[in-house]
C-alpha cells in the first residue's frame, strides 16, 4: 500500500454525537435520500459490532465524508462511501480507503455494487505505486 507521508488517518468512528452530520453525509447517496431509508440504514450499521461507520475530517477539522463497512476475519466490505459535493475527488475517497487499510491491516478490501468501481480504481492506483 502506498501512503504519502502527509496523509494522516482522519477517520472517526461513528458515535451518537455525530448522528446529524452522518445522516447529512449519507443523504448524498441516491438510495438514502428518503429519511426513512436513511434512518433504517443508520440503525443497520448500529445493530452489530461487525458493521461500522467512519467519518472523515479534512485538514480544517470539518467532517466531509462517511464510509460504511462490514468487517469479517479476512474481508473488509465497503458498503457506502459519500463525500460532500465541494470536496469530491478521488484523492479524498482514496485517502479514506487508505485509512481503512491502516485500521484493518491484513483484510482484503471489497466493494458493494455501488462501491466496487471505486475500490478497483484505488487498487489499480496502489498497484502502480
Amino acid at each position: 500500500m502506498f501512503f504519502r507521508p502527509w496523509e494522516v488517518i482522519m477517520l472517526y468512528k461513528y458515535k451518537n454525537d455525530y448522528e446529524k452530520i452522518t445522516m447529512g453525509l449519507l443523504s448524498f447517496i441516491p438510495d438514502l435520500k428518503e429519511f426513512s431509508h436513511l434512518k433504517t440504514e443508520l440503525n443497520w450499521y448500529n445493530s452489530t459490532k461487525e458493521r461500522c461507520l467512519y467519518l472523515w475530517k479534512n485538514e480544517n477539522g470539518d467532517f466531509i465524508g462517511v464510509v460504511g463497512v462490514e468487517i469479517s476475519d479476512d474481508i473488509l466490505m465497503v458498503r457506502h462511501i459519500a463525500i460532500t459535493p465541494t470536496e469530491r475527488n478521488e484523492g479524498v475517497s482514496f485517502a479514506m480507503l487508505n485509512g481503512l487499510c491502516e485500521l484493518y491491516p491484513g483484510r482484503k478490501m471489497m466493494g458493494s455494487i455501488e462501491t466496487a468501481r471505486l475500490i478497483a480504481k484505488w487498487e489499480h492506483r496502489n498497484d502502480d505505486n
